[in-house]
């Protein structure tokens, strides 16, 4: 009789040879793609575990614009490029409105909200969401003028550094988060607010975590990697932080009651569980309300903030570009007049200089994941329900087919023979299909405004003694620049 360690050895080969004939059956009815390993999938080929855009490019090069990598014993699509990204996410947009949810997502938000949500619950938060941002003065003058005000403070606390060195990431977060504090709760917070400060602070591990190695690691070995310390449990504690901030927030508007005239989401979200309490199952809860308002935060505050800060570490190093802005907003505005959103129309290479700080930086390297909700075709392929697609969206805006020099800072992209601005089909930041992002036209707004103001009143540089700086980002859920100071120099 064979020793129990033979039985077992011969056990785990016949386990692993199953899986790999199941899987070259799987193959065949999905696009090509690397071969897969059995349970390991194609992780062993990914730079330490890491979907990011260098590597998804390459394979590309080696299988096509849309193909297919395997995550553990996962499939999943890649689309890369702009062509393969807009045809995956608008033939049939419906088909592909879902959001997987992994275990990482599920404990991050247990399917509720708007973000990471799928399914009704999705529909249900992200149409409720849309028009209460409408209702609430989203593209109207009512949220340009809230932007106006933060704008206002944002040059006053880089005034207040009197030229000194600084590093502008924080405070362009508090700016750019008040914007929709504001939104959302109703009032901004004072920039000295230690509170504030730790809430922006969470929003680190969170964005951190995104897409890393640790990440893809919890997704396929979940049972493990509960137990387990490391930058997933400092995300998940900053997403209770997160969660527990706005539960407060929540319980000072129930204890002042919902008045008749809302003010905020919240007050909007209230009156809508209140409205819908006695239906069998509620959309509308407790639950959905604070994730709906962690992913409104999230997403308002972070992007932004990290494009702006992108946006003026490119104007310190291609002084001729902050140069030419200058001169087009003394040129066309009037001084010191407080300047609005349609006031782009008149400052095209400015309008341009911000959208290529966009595409340039690229901050959400690939974008979210989609989930296949009926079967459905991109192109000659067939994708069963439930095939989870990954766009990758820096393909699409570094797509040499689409520009002209993709891999350098020009902001000529959005500019045709004339200098009137143009913006091409491939810029894509906010994504494409149903998914798009809701909060487009706000991020737009703040990010013209701030960028504006603040170039009308400072010329920006780089802080004496400082060496080179590197255009490489650092990787996380957002691509953020490495640590610099600049110096903000009154005109």
């Amino acid at each position: 009789m064979l020793p129990f360690s033979y039985l077992f050895l011969l056990f785990i080969l016949g386990l692993l040879i199953v899986q790999f004939v199941k899987l070259q059956g799987i193959r065949k009815q999905l696009p090509p793609g690397p071969a897969p390993l059995p349970f390991l999938g194609c992780l062993w080929q990914l730079n330490f575990f890491q979907l990011n855009r260098d590597i998804l490019t390459k394979f590309a090069k080696s299988y096509g614009d849309i193909y297919t990598l395997w995550i553990g014993s996962s499939p999943v699509i890649i689309l890369n490029g702009f062509q393969a990204v807009k045809d995956g996410l608008t033939t049939h947009p419906e088909d592909v409105a879902g959001r997987p949810v992994p275990p990482f997502f599920r404990a991050l938000a247990n399917n509720k909200g708007i973000l990471l949500s799928t399914g009704n619950t999705w529909k249900h938060q992200r149409r409720f969401s849309l028009m209460t941002l409408k209702s609430l003065g989203l593209g109207k003058r009512s949220m340009e003028y809230q932007i106006q005000e933060e704008a206002h403070h944002l040059v006053e606390t880089f005034r207040e550094t009197k030229g000194k060195p600084m590093n502008p990431s924080f405070a362009l977060s508090l700016a750019v988060s008040n914007v929709i504090c504001a939104v959302v709760f109703g009032h901004r917070f004072s920039t000295k607010d230690e509170t504030f400060h730790q809430l922006l602070e969470a929003m680190d591990p969170i964005f951190k975590i995104g897409g890393s190695a640790t990440q893809v690691m919890y997704d396929v070995f979940p049972w493990l990697m509960r137990h387990l310390p490391g930058p997933h449990q400092k995300a998940l504690s900053a997403r209770d932080f997160v969660c527990s901030f706005i539960k407060k927030e929540i319980a000072k508007h129930q204890d002042a009651g919902v008045p008749d005239d809302p003010q905020d989401f919240i007050d909007f979200y209230l009156a809508q569980m209140e409205k819908t309490k006695d239906q069998p199952k509620p959309a509308y809860d407790e639950n959905n309300m604070i994730q709906s308002i962690f992913d409104l935060f999230l997403g308002g505050t972070e992007t932004s903030s990290t494009t702006l800060c992108w946006a003026l570490l490119y104007m310190v190093l291609y002084p001729d570009h902050q140069a030419k802005v200058q001169k087009e907003i003394d040129t066309a505005l009037v001084p010191r007049q407080t300047i609005c959103y349609e006031d782009r129309k008149k400052l095209p290479f400015t309008n341009a200089v911000i959208h290529e700080a966009q595409r340039f930086s690229n901050i959400i390297a690939v974008g979210l994941p989609r989930l296949c909700v009926k079967d459905t075709t991109i192109r000659q392929y067939h994708l069963k329900r439930g095939s989870v697609i990954f766009p990758n969206m820096a393909s699409a805006l570094h797509d040499p087919n689409e520009w002209e020099s993709p891999l350098l800072f020009n902001p000529h992209h959005f500019l045709d023979k004339d200098g009137h601005f143009i913006c091409p089909e491939a810029f894509i930041p906010f994504s494409l299909g149903h998914r798009v992002c809701l909060g487009e036209n706000l991020a737009k707004t703040e990010m013209f405004l701030f960028f504006a103001n603040l170039l009308q009143t400072f010329t920006f540089h780089l802080a004496e003694g400082t060496k080179d700086i590197s255009l490489e980002p650092v990787q996380g859920g957002t691509l953020q620049p490495h640590y610099f100071e600049i110096c903000a120099i009154p005109r």
